[in-house]
């Protein structure tokens, strides 16, 4: 079964290269041109993931992020921003809205692809543990001091 992601972007040329890259990669694509757009298709497209620009006109990327972790049928999709803003403090605040992970435009096109399927699969893994409560969340396979400070 194809995942899906919807792509928020208002730049018509990033869109399609980043459909593209993801189509490529074998996943279907959803697609939003601003964040109005992008709320209407969160509920009914249902993606497995949102890769969500940040700078768009009317409602931002971050107001978008926020709407969408408020309500219950969205919340728990993960939200990879894509955006120009290379700042700390937008990724600060890209994370308090509720973003999963963050990457900066220009991106190369196998670093997407390799973010999108990172992040389907950790969110597999926290559905397959909901829905199996035995489920034991350690790896036995992975020793715990080699966590690095990047998976927070």
């Amino acid at each position: 079964m194809q995942r899906k992601v919807l792509v928020v972007e208002d730049d018509p040329d990033q869109l399609e290269v980043t459909r593209l890259s993801l189509k490529a990669a074998g996943f279907a694509i959803g697609t939003a041109a601003n964040g109005i757009d992008a709320l209407k298709k969160a509920r009914t497209v249902s993606p497995d993931l949102i890769l969500l620009d940040v700078m768009m006109p009317g409602l931002d990327g971050f107001a978008v992020c926020e709407t969408l972790r408020g309500n219950p049928a969205t919340a728990s999709i993960p939200i990879l921003m894509l955006t120009g803003l290379c700042s700390h403090i937008s990724q600060l605040v890209a994370f308090e809205s509720g973003a999963t992970d963050y990457l900066i435009k220009p991106f190369n096109p196998e670093e997407l692809v390799s973010k999108v399927e990172k992040l389907l699969g950790r969110s597999q893994r926290l559905l397959a543990g909901r829905t199996n409560p035995e489920r034991k969340h350690s790896h036995p396979h992975k020793k715990s001091s080699h966590a690095s400070s990047g998976d927070k």
